[in-house]
This record gives structure tokens, sequence and C-alpha cells, in this order.
């Protein structure tokens, strides 16, 4: 077996399914085996898709276990040369699960390899590349250092923006969301570390292939990432087990030799944390302020897909009072897209893409390009599931 997919999940089962679906078609040519590890969902996840996907391996959790241990038990049973981490909020374009590979396959001092992450509006995640939390790095970062000089390869480091976004680099820590590993080097470095609850484990995966003699390093090709579609990033359980997991990683690797620093880490730590949750909460209270706004009802939508497929959205928007306009076209036809000529005077919040009609890297890629300019958002529209999709939303009939 060549690769071995893992996903964890919990109560994202349409986010799920659509990245499965993108899988499909980037696992065309690779012998690969997918796993996914449900963390106890409460929305039905496994018995919605299980019949849906049957070359997907379930473990069913009877509780949360975490991420980390959650990843660990597919990885024991997992027979792939290479092991693909991956987030069920991701979708994935058709060439780069090869690419990645084929690269793992030409370099064998590199232990994993990321990819570059876009967010939902095309703009490009920053934290596909980062560098290691040393206490001078996390300072950068907590102090504003890190924003005011973000190209600065001293006070810049921990999101390494200094580096060119199209080129392969040699980076530090790769995000969790995406990471393939070499099975080889898991076995001598060993699995993620279960004191990670959530959040973390990642850095500490990364910071010990390093210590290992391993690079790591980032590749262009693109996926899409919600960014934690599954997780309440306003509440107070994300922001303690977020900082809670800095606090580990801080312990286990510096304190010792960093012991005068610790009651400072700990006190910039907690106080960064708690700034996070106010100013979260102050997002929250004005959202409610604003009569809740919104599930994406008020928002405009651009549909760009064939005419039967026209047809279905027509009637899924009438019937959710979306305010869409619509666009026959295809990668032959329009490989534009919404970035097309003719289309450059429209105004809207959201383009919609067929997915018969598109391919999932073609549409990343015209999503990238909007995102330098047109800021739309992306939704995904297909006529198997017959599920519109946002990050703010999925709607079906």
């Amino acid at each position: 077996m060549k690769l071995s997919v893992v996903i964890v999940s919990y109560n994202v089962k349409y986010y799920l399914e659509q990245c499965l679906r993108s899988l499909r078609k980037a696992c065309c040519g690779v012998e690969v085996e997918v796993w996914v590890v449900d963390n106890a969902s409460t929305d039905g996840t496994v018995g919605y898709l299980r019949p849906r996907f049957p070359e997907v391996k379930w473990i069913e959790n009877a509780e949360n276990m975490g991420f980390s241990r959650a990843n660990n038990m597919a990885i024991l049973q997992a027979a792939g040369e290479y092991v693909l981490l991956l987030n069920p909020d991701t979708i994935v374009g058709e060439t780069v699960l090869t690419g990645c590979l084929r690269f793992l396959e030409e370099h064998p001092a590199v232990g994993a390899t990321g990819v570059a992450m876009l967010k939902d509006d095309g703009g490009f995640a920053w934290e596909s590349r980062r560098g290691l939390p040393t206490p001078f790095t996390s300072f950068c970062k907590m102090s504003g250092l890190c924003a005011l000089f973000p190209h600065s390869r001293t006070f810049g480091k921990y999101y390494m923006r200094y580096l060119d976004k199209e080129k392969p680099a040699s980076i530090e820590v790769i995000s969790g969301a995406f990471n393939m590993l070499r099975r080889s080097a898991l076995g001598k470095v060993g699995l993620l570390d279960e004191d990670f609850f959530m959040y973390g484990e990642d850095i500490d995966l990364s910071y010990r292939l390093l210590q290992a003699g391993y690079e790591n390093y980032y590749l262009p090709f693109q996926i899409l990432h919600y960014k934690g579609e599954s997780t309440h990033k306003s509440s107070f359980r994300y922001v303690h087990v977020f900082y809670k997991a800095m606090l580990t990683f801080f312990d286990k690797h510096y304190r010792r030799h960093n012991r005068w620093l610790a009651p400072f880490i700990r006190t910039a730590v907690v106080g960064r944390g708690v700034l996070d949750l106010c100013v979260r909460q102050r997002e929250r209270l004005s959202q409610w302020m604003d009569g809740g706004k919104d599930k994406g009802i008020d928002k405009t939508y651009l549909f760009i897909g064939k005419a039967e497929a026209v047809e279905e959205i027509c009637r899924l928007a009438a019937d959710k009072h979306l305010r869409m306009d619509f666009v026959v076209g295809d990668e032959t036809h329009l490989p534009e897209g919404h970035l097309a000529p003719f289309l450059q005077g429209r105004s809207f919040d959201y383009v919609v893409y067929d997915t018969e009609a598109y391919s999932y890297a073609h549409i990343l890629r015209l999503m990238y390009r909007g995102g330098r300019g047109h800021k739309a958002r992306l939704g995904t529209y297909s006529m198997e599931t017959g599920k519109l999709i946002t990050m703010n939303g999925v709607f079906f009939m």
C-alpha cells in the first residue's frame, strides 16, 4: 500500500462528505486506503456516510478521544508506506496527493510535507508554513512584532512570510490539517503525542522530525481549509484547549533549559488567551446585536455550472430564499469562471461552482487568483449530493 489517508471527524458530516468526494478524484492512479475515525459524533456521520463511501475504513469511538489519540488509532492499523493526516473540513485538488508522493519519493531526507492551504475567499492561509514557537518566536507572535515585521526573518519567523508562496521551501512546522508523513520517519520519532488533546500535536511532531534529522517541506499544491468548521472558536473551551497546548509544548521542549522563563511564558500565554477570548466574545455579541446574521440567506450568490445543474439549484435557491444569479459554463466553455471579463462588474458574496463542471483543482486556482482582488467566498454544489456547501452553512432540499 502506497498511501494511508487518516481523517478524524467530529460532527461535520456534510463537510466530510465533500472532503471524501474530492479525495476520490485525487486518489486516481494511487494505491490508497482511507481511514475515518469518528470521535463520537452526534450528527449521524457514520450512518450517513458509510453506505455512500463503502471503500472507507471506519473507526467509531464511543467518546471523543481527542485528535492525537484518534489519529494514532488509525495509523497503527494503516498499511501505507506514507501516511496523510487530513482534516475533514478540507477540499483536496486532484494533483495534490500524486505531487506530494512524488516529492517524498525523490527526496528521502524529507520526513513530511505540507501544502498551500487556502481560505474560503481564496486567500493564502499563513498557517501553511510556520516556524517553531521557540520562546523568542512566541514572544514576537504574542507581542505583535510578527505582524509588524511580517517579512523579517528575525521577527516574522512564526509565519515565515519571507518565503515565496509559489515555491517549495524547507520549513519547521507542518499543519495537522494536511501533513503527509513518511512511515519510516514515524517509526523513528513515534506517533502523535497524546498529551495534546487537540492543537499543538502538529508542532510537537514537526519538532521531533527535525530533531531526528529529517527535513519538513512546504509544497505549493493547493487545498481549501475551512479552518476548524467543527470547532466553536469563540468558546471558552477552544481558547482553553489551544493555549493549554502551547504550554504543554513549552514544558516538554523548552522548560528544562529555560526555567527562569517559565513564569513569564505562562503569564503571557494565559494573558493572550484571556485577550483572545474577550475579542471573540465581543465579535459574538456584535453579531447577536446585528440580528444574528447569518447563515447566508442575506448574501448574494453567483452560480456557475452545467445547464442541468442550473435547473436544480434554481429550485434550491427558491426554496431557501437565496438571492442567486446563474451562469452556464464549465472548464471548456468558461475556463475563467467568475473571473471572466463579462462578470467583473457584478457584485456577489459567494461564487458557487458546479463540481461536475469544474475540477476541484481548477476551482481552487480560480479562487486563489480571485483572492488577490474580488474576495468572493467559495460555495460548491454537486448534483450527486444535491447540497450547496459554504463555510457558513449547508443548503439542500
